[in-house]
């Protein structure tokens, strides 16, 4: 049995020392949902297995200008649980302008490079007009698209491999 390096995990501390960023301190104005987003999912690996040490980490566009009392605005960070669920309130978008919910980068175990995405909702209006998802293959855009799960919630999941893998994207 080889032994583990720091290549190939984020772990095994990363829930513990990352905690300082999760979803705290949200202002008062996102706790509603006339205002806000609740986005939750689970994130699998190439198995189709829940991933339970991942981070999830978003960065709202919506968030950065609304959250200036915060650390880091417009940014959450949210560690998987044991079945590999995550969930995280953020900003309500504008209407109708095609850009993403959020811009997501994946830490999880495995991965020697944390893994880029975007994750839209279904009911946006710009949908067919966004410059991102029109890079997508058409067949395999309705896996950057989270559907609606109820009032202001939405459900997206994350898949790191197989035949329905999440598409990630390469910024240069």
């Amino acid at each position: 049995m080889s032994k583990i390096t720091t290549s190939q995990t984020i772990g095994p501390f990363s829930h513990e020392a990352w905690q300082w960023l999760v979803d705290t301190g949200l202002p008062g104005n996102l706790k509603t949902a006339e205002n806000s987003i609740q986005l939750s999912g689970c994130i699998y690996d190439g198995d189709g297995n829940p991933i339970n040490d991942a981070q999830v980490e978003a960065w709202t566009p919506e968030g950065a200008g609304l959250e200036t009392e915060q650390l880091i605005p417009g940014l959450r960070r949210m560690p998987s649980g044991d079945g590999g669920e995550f969930s995280m309130r953020v900003p309500a978008p504008q209407a109708g302008r095609g850009e993403p919910l959020a811009y997501i980068t994946v830490f999880a175990r495995g991965l020697v490079k944390h893994q880029f995405t975007a994750v839209f909702l279904e009911d946006d209006a710009g949908l067919a007009q966004s410059a991102i998802l029109n890079q997508v293959p058409e067949a395999r855009r309705a896996l950057l698209v989270a559907r609606r799960s109820g009032d202001g919630a939405y459900r997206w999941d994350i898949r790191m491999q197989g035949e329905n893998e999440t598409p990630f994207f390469d910024y240069v």
